[in-house]
């Protein structure tokens, strides 16, 4: 157990240096906001794409691990979605925000350090196959639901399907398996600036994750609240993604525990953007995502120790 505390504790303790910072004001809240444009837009991408262009595509993508991590995926949705509709069916917006905060993980900061970390360069093929699934659909549903209240949930749709399909980092994915199917090494100078460009990407993400925690303010009661999507996130998606893979599909063990671990992660800070462009319960969305970035310190180290001792 230790061991997995150990691997851990330098990702989250970064997350707690930037979290200290925009605290005490030594990082102002804009420079904060201009490291984490640069990690997203520049570093991420850049990690993303050396790391699955560079091994064989049958590597990184399985058909098999897609669908079931999906398919664990929309369960969880769908379970939360339903429990909220039936304490309140008139708060339609409000059961989306939940059941995507519930199933939307922090892939883009955490994952890749994270994965880096447990299982080395080929945790990039799972964590990509997570991001498509989670990002161009989960995403894209619970925006759409939010949407539906107000009447928008077509145009909602459209543009969260369109700004999926421009993010940075599914434009690196996709490059990358491009890539990889085609079998042609990257240039030496571009390998090189892709790598020392990516190796950016971890401590500017995670530092950045830690200054957006420090500005979001939650109360006893809005954390009380969040505490039971915080338990779908951290401990229901991961056992449905057990379950389906290791049950029902029974892909590989490496699949297995990468899912596991990748559904394991502390909830996304763009679902409560998403919750505050709709009015939909974005309080109890911000404390999910701070409780369960605090309690994933915990929670990911006895869950790699699970899954991998």
């Amino acid at each position: 157990m230790i061991d997995f505390v150990l691997l851990s504790l330098p990702i989250f303790a970064v997350v707690a240096l930037g979290f200290v910072a925009a605290q005490t004001g030594l990082m102002p809240l804009a420079a904060l906001d201009t490291l984490g444009a640069f990690s997203f837009r520049f570093a991420l991408p850049a990690l993303v794409l050396r790391q699955i262009g560079g091994q064989p595509l049958a590597h990184s993508f399985n058909p098999a691990f897609f669908g079931g991590y999906l398919a664990a995926g929309l369960l969880a949705f769908g379970l939360v979605l339903a429990l909220s509709l039936m304490r309140n069916r008139k708060d339609v917006a409000g059961a989306g925000a939940r059941a995507m905060s519930a199933t939307v993980s922090n892939l883009g900061f955490l994952g890749p350090p994270l994965m880096l970390a447990f299982f080395g360069e080929r945790g990039a093929g799972p964590l990509a196959m997570a991001i498509l699934a989670e990002i161009m659909v989960l995403l894209s549903l619970g925006g759409a639901i939010m949407g539906s209240s107000q009447g928008d949930g077509a145009r909602m749709g459209s543009v969260l399907l369109r700004g999926a399909a421009l993010n940075p980092i599914v434009a690196a994915i996709l490059l990358g398996a491009c890539l990889a199917a085609s079998g042609a090494p990257l240039p030496s100078p571009l390998d090189r600036l892709l790598a020392f460009l990516g190796s950016a990407a971890g401590p500017t993400a995670l530092f950045a994750l830690g200054g957006s925690l420090a500005g979001r303010r939650i109360d006893r009661a809005t954390t009380a609240a969040a505490a039971s999507v915080t338990v779908v996130k951290l401990v229901v998606y991961p056992l449905a993604v057990w379950y389906v893979l290791a049950r029902l599909i029974r892909v590989e063990p490496f699949w297995i525990e990468a899912g596991v671990l990748i559904s394991a992660l502390p909830s996304a800070g763009s679902n409560c953007v998403l919750a505050q462009r709709y009015g939909a319960d974005a309080d109890r969305v911000s404390a999910a995502i701070v409780l369960s970035t605090l309690a994933s310190v915990v929670t990911v180290p006895l869950l790699a120790w699970v899954m991998l001792a």
